[in-house]
C-alpha cells in the first residue's frame, strides 16, 4: 500500500515592518487619528529638552469638552466653600475660568489661549481684590504649568477685553498692572481701537491678536456696549461673545448698533466655522425661557454655557422685533432687554417658547 508524503507547510510570511509616524497622540495614519483631527501633545514627557512646536492649522474644530457642571453657589453666600475661581481645561492650549458666584452674582467666565509664542486672556472678572479672586495667582499657575509641558519659558501674556465698559469683566485688570510680560489692550475706546488697528474703520473692520500659529480675530461687536468686541479663534472654532449674545439676561445698549453687530456676526459665521459662542454669563436656567433675577447667588439649575451657532440668526431676528419698542422678548435660551430695566417682568409668555415651571431651589 503506497503512502502519500504530505506536502510542507508554508512558510509564513513575515508582517511588514511598520516604523509608527509619532504625532503627538498616536500614528497620524490609523483610522482612530483621522485627519483633519489636531493631534494633541499629552504623550509628551514633562519637561521637554526642546520648546515644542504645537501644529494649530488644520480642518475642522480641535478636540475640546465643556460636559460638566459649573459650581452654581449658595443660599448663603457667606458660608460657600467652592474654589474662587473654577478652571476648567477645554483642551491643553484652551482653558475656561469662572469667577465664583458668591464672590459676585453675575459670575463671568474668563477664557485663556495659549499659542507657539503667547497667551491670550479675553477678559478679567467682576472683582479687582486678589483675596476674594485670585486670577493673576490662578492665570500665573496655568501659564507655568504650560510651560512645563511645552519646554517654554517666559510666554508673554495679552489681556483684552470684549467690553472695557463691562465692569462685570475689567475690575481684574487692577492684579495685572506691574506683571512682567504683560500687554493690556487699553480700556478708553479710542485707545482700545488704535491697538487693534481699527481707528479709521470702526467697526467694519477686524483686528487680530497673534499667538504664534494661532491667530485670533478680533470682530467689533458694539451694541451692549460702545465698545464691544467678539474674539473668534479659528483653532477651536469658537467665538467669545461676552456680554452681547449669551444665555441670560441681555440688555441692548443701542438696538441699532446691535442689529448691525448681530448682522456682522452672521456675516462672519457665514465665511468661517464655528462650534460653539461663548459668552460671558449664565442667567438662564435648563428650563426653556426661565432665568435667575440679578444677584441669585445660588443657581443649582443653570443651562449649559455653550450657545450654538443658530442662536446668532435667531437673536438677529428678535432684535429687529424689539428695536424702537421699550419691551423685553422672551426666548429659550435667552432674554433680550430694550429700553427697559433688567429687572423688567412680564405676563406676556412667548410663542414659541415652551411653559416649563422650574423646581424652587430650597
Amino acid at each position: 500500500m503506497s503512502q502519500t508524503t504530505p506536502a510542507p507547510a508554508p512558510t509564513p510570511t513575515p508582517a511588514p515592518s511598520v516604523q509608527p509616524t509619532f504625532a503627538g497622540n498616536g500614528d497620524i495614519a490609523a483610522a482612530y487619528n483621522p485627519p483633519g483631527v489636531r493631534n494633541t501633545d499629552s504623550a509628551l514627557p514633562l519637561h521637554p529638552r526642546e520648546p515644542v512646536e504645537h501644529d494649530y492649522s488644520s480642518s475642522g474644530p480641535a478636540p475640546g469638552r465643556l460636559g460638566f457642571r459649573w459650581i452654581y453657589g449658595s443660599n448663603v453666600a457667606a458660608k460657600n466653600t467652592d474654589p474662587r475661581i473654577q478652571v476648567v481645561q477645554y483642551n491643553e492650549d484652551t482653558f475656561v475660568l469662572r469667577q465664583n458666584v458668591c464672590v459676585h452674582w453675575e459670575a463671568p467666565f474668563v477664557y485663556l489661549l495659549f499659542g507657539n509664542a503667547g497667551a491670550l486672556l479675553i477678559d478679567s472678572g467682576a472683582t479687582a481684590k486678589a483675596a476674594f479672586f485670585p486670577l493673576r495667582e490662578t492665570v500665573d499657575a496655568i501659564i507655568t504649568r504650560w510651560e512645563q509641558m511645552r519646554g517654554r519659558k517666559r510666554m508673554p501674556l495679552t489681556i483684552a477685553l470684549t467690553s472695557g465698559e463691562d465692569v462685570a469683566q475689567n475690575q481684574g485688570l487692577r492684579q495685572f498692572a506691574d506683571r512682567p510680560r504683560t500687554t493690556i489692550v487699553p480700556r478708553p475706546i479710542g485707545a482700545m481701537q488704535a491697538h487693534y488697528g481699527l481707528a479709521g474703520n470702526w467697526p467694519g473692520g477686524t483686528g487680530a491678536v497673534d499667538l504664534g500659529d494661532r491667530r485670533i480675530e478680533v470682530i467689533p461687536t458694539p451694541g451692549s456696549h460702545r465698545d464691544g468686541v467678539t474674539f473668534y479663534d479659528p483653532y477651536c472654532d469658537l467665538l467669545f461673545t461676552g456680554d452681547l449674545l449669551f444665555p441670560g439676561r441681555i440688555n441692548i445698549g443701542n438696538d441699532r448698533d446691535y442689529i448691525a453687530a448681530l448682522a456682522r456676526l452672521q456675516e462672519f459665521a457665514g465665511r468661517n466655522p464655528v462650534e460653539a459662542v461663548l459668552g460671558g454669563h449664565i442667567d438662564m436656567m435648563f428650563a426653556p425661557g426661565c432665568y435667575y433675577p440679578r444677584f441669585a447667588t445660588y443657581k443649582p439649575y443653570e443651562r449649559i454655557l455653550q450657545l450654538s451657532p443658530a442662536t446668532i440668526d435667531e437673536a438677529s431676528h428678535y432684535a429687529r422685533e424689539v428695536q424702537g419698542r421699550d419691551m423685553m422678548l422672551i426666548r429659550p435660551d435667552f432674554v433680550l432687554f430694550n429700553g427697559v430695566s433688567p429687572d423688567q417682568r412680564t405676563r406676556v409668555w412667548p410663542e414659541g417658547v415652551a411653559r416649563i415651571t422650574p423646581p424652587h431651589p430650597f
